[in-house]
């Protein structure tokens, strides 16, 4: 039996496994935590969720929806894990991180075919192979990766957002509601509304004035006139004290939009509210939605209790910021994620450049697929642009260097429509997503009839 090596156990690397044994082949699964710690994981589980716990909306016309109905298509484990972990979020699919990642733990364990391996794997190995080292690769395999490639990596700062006890939220102030009332039993989120701009700017300039972390070691460039300044920060995960430097509207305009979220209690609707969602099963921890921060712990506490509702917060976990690496992957990768100087090595997850946590199990699962293919003589799969995933490999294989930054599944990817009539948001997305399924589902049927 044929043998594949996969470097990293994240979402990408764990889906990468899983599809290679189930396609016959036999894997080493190299993670180097918690021997070799990253300054952002808390355990050596697999597939930790460091950032947010929500996979995104589960709507079948959001581009996220459509990502997760391709990934049900193709047979994601980790789609199907998170699934069984979710946790009441309205419409979007969000999971208990420890039991998500403590899952996929036993189900890589479970399997014959996978040979886990607790160890740092400083250079790019020989043979059939996959890296999905993550964004916080260590030092050494970074510096292979760049003699690899032969070109300098692209580096940006990705944040994390705090968790709050929920225990410690004030509902005499705060209250539950989703968005459009996505939700049941009063909405699966907890709302913390400024009903007054005054409060809200007291907030906003309290957010531009605090102390941040000065950056570890571990979270600086690895080459000398890389920048580390607010330019190099991924646009799709500011953190709030950047955004609140671009204006006194950008945090009500952004992850403290109030439309749709209506207190029950106020006759009119709220300046701006604060989101919490939940983020264990048993209920009692909410993360911040949108509020990534690099604020020194003591002055988060301090700020963030500036929040109506979570004037007597209790943090269970702070926000933090930490480097993410991700490589030149129009100059590197085919869109198959092979590379193009060497045929049997592979890359995927966020070291590619696709930003998410769906992102990042949908490059695993091409990834392990296609390696598996590569090794027993069949063809790659390169799936159509017409499809969010096919769309993503083609934008980062494809986008102009001088511009190019992570990406997320969005419908802006995906080629035009052919009908110029005019159309509602909405409408136009759910044309998307039945095209995008019409394209996978023709795709598959032709390479079945290839086999």
């Amino acid at each position: 039996m044929q043998t594949l090596t996969i470097i990293g156990g994240g979402l990408a690397g764990s889906e990468a496994a899983l599809q290679a044994a189930k396609h016959g082949i036999n894997v080493k699964l190299y993670e180097m935590r918690p021997v070799t710690p990253t300054g952002a994981h808390t355990s050596g589980d697999l597939a930790e969720l460091v950032c947010s716990n929500s996979l995104g909306s589960n709507l079948p016309d959001r581009a996220s929806g459509v990502l997760k109905a391709e990934l049900r298509r193709l047979g994601s484990a980790l789609l199907e894990i998170a699934e069984e972990t979710a946790l009441p979020a309205g419409a979007a699919l969000a999971v208990d991180r420890e039991k998500f990642a403590a899952s996929v733990t036993r189900r890589i364990l479970a399997e014959p075919a996978i040979e886990l391996m607790r160890a740092e794997v400083q250079e790019i190995p020989a043979g059939a192979a996959i890296i999905a080292s993550g964004p916080l690769t260590s030092d050494s395999l970074s510096h292979a990766i760049g003699r690899f490639g032969g070109e300098q990596h692209l580096y940006f700062y990705d944040a994390i957002a705090p968790i709050v006890e929920a225990a410690s939220v004030d509902m005499s102030i705060a209250y539950r509601a989703s968005r459009w009332d996505e939700g049941e039993s009063g909405g699966d989120y907890i709302n913390c509304p400024f009903h007054n701009k005054s409060d809200y700017q007291i907030f906003v300039e309290a957010l531009k004035t605090a102390e941040r972390i000065e950056l570890r070691d571990f979270e600086r460039p690895l080459e000398e006139g890389v920048r580390a300044g607010d330019d190099t920060f991924f646009e799709g995960c500011l953190p709030v004290e950047i955004i609140a430097r671009r204006g006194e509207k950008a945090l009500a305009y952004g992850p403290m939009r109030p439309v749709g979220l209506n207190d029950p209690r106020v006759p009119r609707r709220p300046y701006a509210v604060v989101q919490l969602r939940q983020d264990n099963l048993a209920g009692n921890l909410y993360n911040m939605v949108g509020f990534q921060t690099n604020l020194t712990f003591p002055e988060q506490r301090r700020v963030l209790r500036l929040i109506p509702g979570l004037q007597n917060a209790e943090f269970a976990r702070y926000g933090q910021m930490h480097r993410n690496t991700f490589i030149a992957s129009p100059k590197i990768l085919h869109p198959s994620l092979q590379t193009r100087a060497r045929a049997d090595l592979f890359f995927a997850g966020q070291i590619t450049g696709v930003e998410g946590y769906l992102g990042n199990i949908a490059t695993g699962l091409l990834a392990g697929q296609n390696a598996a293919r590569l090794l027993t003589g069949t063809p790659l799969l390169e799936l159509p642009r017409e499809t969010m995933l096919g769309a993503l490999c083609h934008y980062i294989t494809h986008a102009e260097m001088k511009a190019f930054q992570p990406m997320k599944a969005n419908f802006g990817i995906l080629p035009a429509l052919e009908s110029q009539q005019k159309q509602g948001k909405r409408e136009r997305a759910a044309r998307y997503a039945e095209r995008a399924a019409q394209a996978l589902e023709s795709y598959l049927a032709l390479q079945a009839v290839r086999a």
